[in-house]
Order: structure tokens, then sequence, then C-alpha cells
């Protein structure tokens, strides 16, 4: 209990901030130009000044980034909910269409679905799509995916007395799901859900394929009028690791709370 409670965390923090002392070494490696090939250093002036001029079309693809990630989590959320519950039904012609549909966009890699969604859906369907719908569609679905499996492993997890004692009191098995096995299921689910949520921040990276306005497509704009793709390219790693580093610390936090309340 004691090391769960205490080492554990402590080693946690310990690694995370390693990696950060690692990740902050390299870029001022970088940026001092050390000898990087046969010896030879590189010469590049570093000109980090364009970041300021272009601080608005930056910005705008941060507030794009961050508000895309928010829509796709809730609506994979609510697709996972939906889906989840689906396959916890004895009846194959619901859990069926359910299984097929995770294990496609579980097995098939991101880049070529959102390729697929715009290119190859609105000829399948005939119904146009903007990229921004054509990305949310892609990246809500295949979340949802993911979402699914965690909720309903959380589900079963909870030990089957929990349900039995609830039907002895009377409720429905609907009533049981919602009053005692959802609260208990929950607490297992959050961290593997912040994990697969900071997944889906990660891949809105690949939007500027389809020409999102995000903010690496932003930054590709910026690199192709100033053409400083160092500095702007070093940039938005740093900003995607400053929005992610806090994420992934309460993830881990609420990975060890739920370990030391097991215990």
């Amino acid at each position: 209990m004691n090391d769960q409670n205490g080492t554990l965390p402590a080693r946690s923090r310990l690694t995370t901030w390693l990696f950060v002392g690692i990740a902050a070494i390299a870029l001022i490696a970088i940026v001092k130009k050390w000898d990087l090939i046969a010896g030879n250093a590189v010469n590049y002036d570093w000109d980090f000044s364009v970041l300021w001029e272009y601080r608005k079309l930056i910005a705008t693809g941060v507030l794009n980034t961050i508000l895309f990630t928010i829509l796709c989590v809730f609506l994979g959320l609510a697709i996972g909910l939906v889906t989840g519950l689906g396959r916890l039904s004895r009846n194959v012609f619901i859990t069926a269409p359910i299984r097929a549909y995770i294990e496609v966009f579980r097995c098939t890699p991101v880049l070529v679905q959102l390729v697929w969604f715009y290119y190859a859906l609105p000829v399948v369907t005939g119904i146009e799509m903007s990229p921004v719908m054509a990305a949310t569609l892609c990246l809500a679905l295949y979340g949802g995916a993911f979402y699914s499996e965690i909720i309903r492993g959380g589900i079963i997890s909870t030990d089957a007395g929990q349900t039995e004692a609830a039907k002895a009191l009377g409720m429905t098995p609907a009533q049981a799901l919602r009053r005692v096995v959802l609260p208990q299921a929950f607490k297992k689910m959050v961290p593997p859900l912040m994990n697969q949520s900071i997944m889906q921040l990660k891949n809105t990276s690949l939007l500027s394929v389809l020409a999102v306005p995000d903010l690496l497509y932003q930054g590709q704009v910026i690199a192709h009028d100033t053409y400083r793709p160092l500095e702007i390219y070093t940039f938005i790693a740093v900003a995607y690791f400053v929005i992610l580093l806090p994420f992934t610390m309460w993830a881990k936090k609420l990975e060890f709370g739920s370990i030391s309340k097991e215990a």
C-alpha cells in the first residue's frame, strides 16, 4: 500500500521530469548549433522572430486544435457509450455490426481513414463533405471505437455481486446499470479514457493532410511564406509538448490514484 501511494507516484514524477530535462537539453543543443554532422557545426541563423509576426495565425491554429480535440472527444465518448453498452447485448444482430465497426477502426491507420473519408466516402454516399466535416466524422468514429472497448471493459470488470444486489433490491437491469454499475465502473474507466483523449489530441496533427486549419497546417503555411521551417516546426513540437504534458501528468495521477484505491 505504501509503495503504491508513495514510491510509484514519486518514480512517475521523476521519470516525467527526466524526459522533460532530456527534451530541453535536446532543444538547446539544436538552437546552440552543436556539431551534428561529422564534427562540423551546422551554420544556420536561427530567427524565431517570425513567430511573433504570425502570432495571430499561430493562435488560430492552437485554438482550432484544442476546439477540434474537445469536439471529437465528446462525440467519440457519445459513440463509445452507445456502442459499448450495445456490445453487452446478447443479440447477435446488435453485437455483430458494432464489433465489425470497432475492429475496422482499430485495425486501420488514422491517416488512411482520414483520406478515405474525405475522398472516397462522398463518392460512395453521394454526400459532399468539407475537410472539417470529414475529419470530425473520422476522428469521432475512430475515438469511439476505442472508447467503446474501454467502457465495455470497465462495466464487465465490476463485481457481478453488485448487479445481483441491485436486482435483489427490486431494481430493473437498466436501473442497476445506471445507479450501481456505471458509477463504480467509471472510476476504473477514467485513466484509460484520459489516455485515449490525449491520443485524440495527437491525432489532430494529421488533419493538415485535409487542409484543416489546425496548428500543424498553419505552421506549414507560415513555413512556406517565411522559408523558416526549422523555427516553425520546433515551435509546433514545443507547443504540443506544453499542451500535452499537464494532461499526461494528470492521467498518471489518476491512474496511480485508482491503483491505490483498489489496494
